[in-house]
């Protein structure tokens, strides 16, 4: 039998969708979209959050799964800064199955209700988590961003060998309402906001 899975927080350290200025509060500008606009909302949400939970597969748990995160013009894609001394790092270097969870609760404009409450949104994005080559112009581009939204990481240990990562999203899971999860293809996801940044921008 397999052990429990091991969920944990710790830094995410993502861009998702734009290149904020540094700050020590990132201010809400843009409105929560109504519950009728589903992909809206997942990429508000994506866009807002500058940290959630990635859940990898524990190559030290036989294969339980195993979180590893802490509580524009961008596509929607999440980036990661990590290091192979994490094991978040080399469980995606051995199996690249991955999940990435957001909730709206620290953003907050849940109010004072229970972060459970579905009308407090969550959003949960899986797929697999790809290295970036560090030559390419998307590595230059991940980087200029996650540096923006996290200026520390620019100081971090140079022989620590940090790396970029990005998850290439297969399926998508929102809940922000009553009645069970929305249904979003990751083309609708990824399309989405190109010609309406008032809900990116931040």
């Amino acid at each position: 039998m397999l052990p429990p899975a091991r969920l944990a927080l710790a830094a995410a350290l993502l861009l998702l969708l734009h290149l904020p200025a540094p700050s020590a509060a990132r201010p809400i500008v843009a409105a929560k979209p109504a519950p009728s606009e589903a992909t809206a909302t997942a990429r508000w949400l994506a866009a807002q959050n500058t940290w959630g939970v990635l859940s990898t597969i524990s190559s030290d748990l036989n294969g339980a799964p195993f979180g590893d995160g802490v509580p524009g013009e961008g596509h929607g894609t999440p980036y990661f800064y990590l290091t192979t001394l994490d094991p978040t790092a080399r469980d995606a270097l051995d199996d690249e199955r991955t999940s990435f969870t957001l909730s709206e609760f620290p953003l907050g404009t849940c109010g004072k209700i229970d972060p459970e409450n579905p009308t407090c949104a969550k959003l949960t994005l899986t797929g697999k988590l790809k290295l970036v080559d560090l030559q390419s112009s998307e590595a230059e581009l991940a980087k200029s961003a996650l540096f923006s939204k996290h200026p520390e990481m620019k100081d971090w240990p140079k022989n620590h060998h940090f790396k970029i990562f990005k998850l290439e999203i297969e399926n998508i899971f929102l809940i922000d309402w009553f009645g069970g999860p929305k249904p979003i293809s990751p083309s609708q996801y990824l399309e989405f906001g190109r010609n309406q940044h008032s809900v990116m921008s931040s």
